[in-house]
């Protein structure tokens, strides 16, 4: 863990905080919109969904800008965008500054797909699973500590989550501007500027001139919204199936982030070094697809072990597959159209959440295992296009940069 002592540090750091913040919101949201509403699932739901639409339209375009100016002054930028959309949205008073301070942050998420392509710049292609292994682990800690975090300091008030978030992401900035060097050098970036790239559409047709990447794109957008379709109503599974409180659903998702931590920050490195990263990521996707269903035979057995043990299995198979897959995007992507690569499959991923939830509320009304049969459904799909293909792609051969 020595590269943690330099700008990898500084990465997966900042990585934490990121997914900290996102999911700081979580506990005090519903109280903040309360006070101004009573369409109060109505108003959260929109204000979450301003926030993705922000990252689909932000991630690409801020991706294409750090191939032409580097990687560092996006990273920093993003992170005081993100300080500004705190503060506002502690501030509040009104629901059209929620909107605005979600809006803000959204528009600033550029730094996920600049850190990416900065693991690319400075790493062989046989050693990125590995380090985007660690970032993952580093999302899911900050995914489980998130929520903890908001509601403790709640007590304070409802604005104190926004406004602390606010200050270790401003101090988290000035580290980083003497922490992180730039990785991309000048003979490596985008030396043309096209406004019309900046348009996320855009950014998709260029980028997915490639066969290969349009595979792997078309494959991870399975894969997403197949597990956002279970992330979206996993809480409300868990109330109307198991009849859990709020407890029992913490302590079932901190397991969900400790299995997560594993998978990611450790075993995913063992088994990239062993298995490549192809077949780490099929492995991925069906480990997924059978956690999914057996999810969905929950209802059907009542069964605590059966759910610990899906759970387990398909947390697993998600810690595998995104750092691998994120692996094979990185080495299918030359060096000077790394971030806006990255930036475009952040964005897939944005899609992804805006789509799952609708689906996976209409299969729920139906029956509660049908999201759970259509998600391990969705991922034998992917396992079979990329089983299909495989023979096919096609990498790039650079080295470090």
């Amino acid at each position: 863990m020595k590269f943690l002592r330099g700008p990898m540090g500084f990465i997966v750091t900042t990585m934490f905080l990121n997914f900290m913040g996102l999911t700081i919101i979580i506990p005090v949201i519903p109280y903040i919109v309360a006070h101004f509403t009573t369409h109060v699932a109505l108003y959260v739901g929109l204000i979450t969904s301003f926030g993705a639409l922000c990252q689909f339209l932000a991630g690409p375009a801020l991706g294409y800008v750090s191939d032409i100016f580097g990687r560092r002054p996006v990273v920093l930028w993003s992170l005081l965008g993100g300080v500004f959309g705190y503060v506002i949205f502690g501030i509040g008073g009104a629901l059209w500054v929620l909107f605005l301070g979600r809006i803000i942050d959204g528009l600033s998420s550029g730094d996920t797909p600049a850190m990416y392509a900065y693991v690319a710049d400075r790493y062989k292609p046989h050693e990125r699973g590995k380090y985007y292994g660690i970032l993952g682990a580093a999302a899911g800690l900050g995914f489980m500590i998130g929520p903890a975090f908001g509601g403790l300091a709640a007590g304070i008030s409802l604005s104190a989550p926004f406004y602390l978030a606010a200050i270790i992401s401003l101090a988290n900035a000035c580290w980083g501007y003497f922490a992180m060097p730039e990785s991309l050098t000048l003979e490596h970036r985008t030396h043309t500027f096209h406004l019309h790239l900046l348009n996320p559409f855009s950014q998709f047709k260029s980028v997915l001139t490639s066969f290969t990447l349009r595979v792997l794109f078309f494959t991870s957008f399975i894969f997403f919204t197949a597990l956002v379709m279970q992330q979206s109503n996993f809480s409300v599974f868990l109330k109307d199936v198991m009849h859990w409180g709020p407890t029992d659903i913490g302590i079932m998702l901190s397991v969900v982030g400790l299995v997560d931590f594993f998978a990611e920050g450790y075993l995913v490195g063992k088994l990239l070094a062993i298995f490549g990263d192809i077949s780490v990521t099929r492995i991925g996707i069906l480990l997924t697809a059978i956690g999914m269903f057996m999810v969905g035979l929950v209802p059907i057995f009542s069964s605590l072990v059966l759910l610990y043990i899906a759970i387990i299995i398909y947390t697993i198979g998600d810690g595998l597959f995104e750092p691998a897959m994120t692996g094979l995007i990185a080495n299918a992507t030359a060096p000077a159209l790394q971030g806006r690569t990255q930036g475009a499959n952040q964005s897939i991923q944005s899609v992804a959440r805006f789509l799952a939830p609708l689906m996976a509320g209409f299969l729920y009304e139906m029956s509660a295992s049908f999201p759970y049969f259509a998600s391990a459904a969705m991922m034998i799909i992917a396992f079979i296009i990329l089983v299909m293909v495989a023979g096919s792609l096609r990498f790039e051969k650079q080295t470090t940069v």
